[in-house]
């Protein structure tokens, strides 16, 4: 489906489903936020990547209004509901201050994904984290889409998270996921070995004798 939105590029990759937080300061973004809730309109994240602007993105909702200074700064509650790619860039957007364009919202694929990918792909979460001796949650494995709520936690780049937005699939998705993950976690496993070695260097050691 084609319709046109305003656009609020920032230097990040939103999903959907995400909840995201932002400070809203300047006079383009204070007059899209305002005509949003004016007319209950949803606006568009695209990420801006290398001073570049890329034309996959998330339709976002603006959930609550939390608080509205005196020069009319404000800080909203946004939440992330629809993928889409941009048909036509415009910046600005006619008569307005913020830039705008049309865009084609993707077509969802809701086919059952394989749980055997979905345990390979929360075994290796849980590896990386133990390695990094960090703390996550059970129930974060208890979302619809795993690969989503995975996107910011495992140490995707930018450009990585943009490519996991651009997948149309679940499935594929947790795929992609996992071969990250099967490339990231020696890795990180070298780097603890290599951080505990430094530990250990100056202290007094008891070594078994070789025999040669």
């Amino acid at each position: 489906m084609k319709k046109e939105i305003p656009l609020f590029p920032l230097n990040l990759v939103v999903y959907p489903f995400e909840k995201l937080n932002l400070h809203i300061f300047e006079p383009r973004y204070k007059q899209l936020v305002r005509e949003c809730l004016d007319h209950n309109r949803t606006f568009g994240i695209p990420a801006f990547i290398n001073n570049k602007i890329e034309m996959y993105g998330t339709e976002m909702k603006i959930n609550k209004v939390e608080r509205v200074y005196e020069d009319d700064r404000m800080d909203i509650r946004t939440e992330g509901v629809d993928l889409f790619h941009i048909a036509d860039f415009q910046n600005p957007l006619r008569d307005k201050l913020y830039a705008g364009g049309m865009v084609e919202t993707f077509n969802w694929d809701d086919d059952a994904v394989d749980q055997m990918i979905t345990q390979q792909l929360m075994s290796r979460v849980k590896e990386l984290y133990k390695l990094l001796n960090l703390h996550l949650a059970e129930d974060t494995f208890e979302q619809t889409y795993l690969s989503y709520t995975m996107g910011h936690k495992i140490g995707l780049s930018l450009e990585q998270e943009l490519a996991l937005l651009k997948i149309k699939t679940e499935e594929a998705r947790q795929q992609y996921l996992i071969n990250h993950l099967d490339k990231a976690i020696p890795v990180v496993a070298d780097m603890e070995r290599t951080k505990e070695r430094i530990r250990m260097n100056g202290h007094f050691k008891n070594l078994d004798p070789l025999n040669f």
